[in-house]
């Protein structure tokens, strides 16, 4: 299963007349998964989360597992899709576990999951492990049509080991690699999502994510690659403002 990544026709088109067109930013919207990934979040936050997708035409809504249920029933009829995570955010528990967790997900209502990787194994250059713990989960996703977006945690890694997960991340069969949790440090550059693009080629989508807080922010993530933006920012990003949140 690929995602065509080479164009924002990949991605759902905002609603006419949204805030997102509205901002002068026509399209933005429909690059950004609108995330709440806090573990104290309510309940009440969740769904408002899920409202202001709807009204500004995001393409989903991230959330913690617990949460999936919840979302999906919030955003029927909404075109907005559902979004997961698995091993978040250190990425440290057993494939098994994560494809365990992922299948959960997908079983819940979740369109996409975002897997963290072995960065223990990335660091130590293990491409076979990386391999390994990803196509766990990509099985377990796609087994449920779902997509899968393979999280590197580009600020623990150095260049050489952003490449090899990148490349361990397309042997796997993952749809999508993503720079960043935005809970461990550092967040999307530029310069990585042009090198995650340069690495997994056209066919693949990139996420950025981690401190993008601005409609500048998400433009040269796009101009440089990016096929999806990950922000708890996105309302301050479609009106051209600017954000505060590390995410």
């Amino acid at each position: 299963m690929s995602h065509d990544a080479s164009a924002p026709t990949g991605t759902a088109t905002s609603p006419a007349g949204s805030p997102g067109d509205r901002a002068g930013s026509p399209g933005i919207a429909s690059f950004i998964d609108h995330t709440l990934l806090k573990p104290d979040a309510s309940e009440a936050e969740i769904l408002k989360v899920c409202a202001e997708a709807a009204e500004y035409g995001f393409k989903s809504v991230c959330v913690n597992p617990v949460w999936v249920k919840t979302v999906k029933t919030a955003l029927k009829g909404t075109g907005v899709l559902t979004c997961s995570v698995a091993g978040f955010p250190l990425g440290a528990t057993p494939s098994d576990v994560k494809a365990f967790e992922a299948r959960g997900a997908v079983l819940d209502g979740a369109d996409e999951v975002d897997m963290v990787i072995d960065i223990a194994a990335a660091r130590a250059s293990d491409k076979g492990a990386l391999v390994d713990d990803i196509k766990a989960v990509a099985e377990a996703v796609h087994a449920g049509e779902a997509i899968l977006k393979v999280i590197i945690e580009t600020g623990l890694l150095s260049d050489d080991q952003k490449v090899m997960a990148c490349e361990a991340a397309v042997e796997a069969g993952a749809d999508f690699v993503k720079t960043s949790t935005g809970f461990n440090g550092g967040g999307a550059t530029v310069e990585d999502v042009a090198l995650l693009r340069r690495t997994v080629g056209p066919d693949l989508g990139v996420k950025a994510s981690g401190g993008v807080r601005s409609l500048k922010d998400a433009q040269a993530m796009i101009a440089a690659g990016a096929t999806r933006i990950g922000a708890s920012s996105g309302i301050a990003i479609v009106k051209g403002e600017q954000g505060s949140s590390a995410y």
